[in-house]
């Protein structure tokens, strides 16, 4: 029927195919020198409403980890929520690629970390203490491991517990098209005007085949970035050919175009789970992943018809749209959710 397990599972968008075939045509200087890749910086630029470094990777994981590694010494803490990728879902890369610098991670409600988290683990971190790392970076997720987002107010009061104590920010922006298509604010709103010092933006969650981009808001802090990034084997030769995903991606707002479609499906799937018998919806839904509480007759029939997604426990799955998520597939699941309560 369906695979709601990721938006990982989804095909590629067909204007960045065509891309991909326009790019192979003819030869282009290598590792980034070519016009594709500093169309995407000019792009991003006039995205974020100033002048960013950019550099295209090929991975999600690659981006986040260098990213960090670009802010944090090899003594240094990274504090992150506690469901954060780069906490759970990368298998040591950010601290691999910082030299040993140690994961925090913090609680929060709905996936989302507070400024007075933030705060009391700094204070508490033993700064200028010898024997402890010292706090060097504070990870932020939008949209965060729960499908919830940080408003600009909140990115804003975050970065200012951080930048207050001396501790540089990152965003894991894997789903950050999201973010912007539901808040319906400005790029540079919830990154650089809000304090945000680097960005890892997620092409291929949202359409692309395998792309992602590292975007400084302040260049100087890339200088070195550059060497860090073919050191770690993530300098790929035909860089045209990440960049021409991106600069597809990126052109007449075709990321926040495929973003609100995959938020919209969400939508549709709350709006017919919700107030159904046995069912609960855990966090709010607001960019594309839903994850909901289902009485287990309802995921067999779901299983037994050919629809896939993640259990997180023995009664919450969950379920995330993407890009590409037709309409009739959402009605079908829950047709079958209906189905099953009838039935029992």
């Amino acid at each position: 029927m369906h695979d709601f397990r990721s938006d990982n599972v989804a095909g590629a968008a067909p204007e960045v195919v065509s891309a991909l075939a326009t790019a192979s045509i003819g030869s282009a200087s290598p590792y980034g020198a070519d016009p594709l890749t500093a169309r995407v910086t000019e792009r991003l630029s006039a995205i974020f409403e100033t002048n960013v470094a950019v550099f295209p990777v090929a991975t999600g994981t690659a981006a986040n980890a260098l990213a960090l590694s670009a802010l944090v010494p090899a003594y240094g803490a990274v504090y992150c929520h506690d469901d954060a990728h780069i906490m759970v879902d990368e298998c040591g890369a950010p601290e691999f690629y910082t030299g040993g610098a140690k994961l925090v991670p913090l609680p929060g409600a709905n996936g989302k970390l507070t400024p007075a988290a933030v705060t009391r683990a700094i204070t508490r971190a033993g700064v200028g203490v010898v024997h402890k790392v010292q706090p060097a970076a504070l990870s932020l997720t939008q949209a965060t491991e729960a499908g919830t987002l940080y408003t600009p107010a909140e990115v804003e009061a975050l970065v200012e517990a951080a930048h207050s104590n001396g501790v540089a920010v990152h965003m894991d922006g894997a789903r950050f098209a999201n973010a912007v298509a539901r808040l319906g604010c400005a790029p540079a709103d919830i990154t650089w005007r809000a304090g945000v010092d680097v960005l890892t933006l997620g092409g291929t969650k949202g359409g692309c085949l395998a792309a992602e981009a590292v975007v400084f808001f302040n260049p100087a802090m890339a200088e070195d970035f550059g060497f860090a990034r073919k050191r770690g084997g993530h300098l790929v030769s035909k860089t045209r050919f990440l960049s021409a995903q991106l600069d597809a991606w990126l052109t007449d707002d075709l990321w926040l175009r495929l973003a609100r479609h995959a938020n919209a499906m969400a939508d549709r799937l709350a709006a017919g789970l919700r107030d159904r018998p046995g069912v609960e919806i855990a966090y709010p839904v607001e960019a594309n992943e839903l994850f909901v509480r289902l009485p287990e007759t309802t995921i067999t029939a779901l299983e037994t018809a050919g629809f896939q997604f993640y259990r997180w426990d023995d009664a919450l799955v969950r379920l995330v749209t993407a890009f590409d998520t037709p309409a009739a597939a959402v009605d079908a699941f829950l047709e079958i959710v209906a189905a099953s309560q009838e039935k029992a």
